[in-house]
């Protein structure tokens, strides 16, 4: 039993390794594809979030986000004068108001990303379908985790 636990605690540790040096190398892309359009990392990814949600509401990012609600308005003001984003109307609440993405802006930052998903398709070759299917799970579960933790921090 103790070499099993041995085992497992050895696995841990260098799940927990490559986790840290994954984290660091991804923010450390986009940091560098955001610095090629005047952005940091915390708004590309904010951008991202839009392409893959629609439009969204302030609360709705500082929620998706783990940002305190004050952050995201200056953020939001950063892309708005920028001219990543704008702001409109809800169409159904007139109260509310919706970031949406400018298309055009946007389609500027694709190039950067076009080499990276050839990268991942051909790297994804060497696992198979099960194996994927894992990572996947075991991506999901730690993307809710890390996003608690966020909002945590930021309260």
């Amino acid at each position: 039993m103790a070499e099993g636990h041995d085992k497992r605690a050895e696995t841990l540790q260098q799940l927990m390794d490559v986790g840290r040096n994954h984290s660091a190398v991804t923010v450390m892309f986009h940091s560098a594809v955001a610095a090629k359009q005047g952005l940091n990392a915390t708004e590309e990814k904010t951008l991202d979030y839009l392409q893959r949600q629609g439009p969204l509401t302030a609360k709705d990012l500082a929620e998706l986000t783990g940002l305190a609600p004050a952050s995201v308005t200056g953020l939001l003001d950063r892309l708005e004068g920028k001219g990543f984003v704008r702001r409109v109307k809800h169409p159904t609440d007139k109260r509310r108001v919706l970031v949406e993405l400018n298309q055009e802006k946007i389609a500027e930052l694709a190039v950067f990303f076009e080499d990276w998903a050839r990268d991942v398709v051909e790297a994804c070759e060497e696992f198979s379908t099960e194996e994927l299917r894992t990572v996947i799970r075991f991506l999901s579960v730690m993307s809710e985790r890390q996003r608690a933790a966020a909002a945590r921090l930021t309260g």
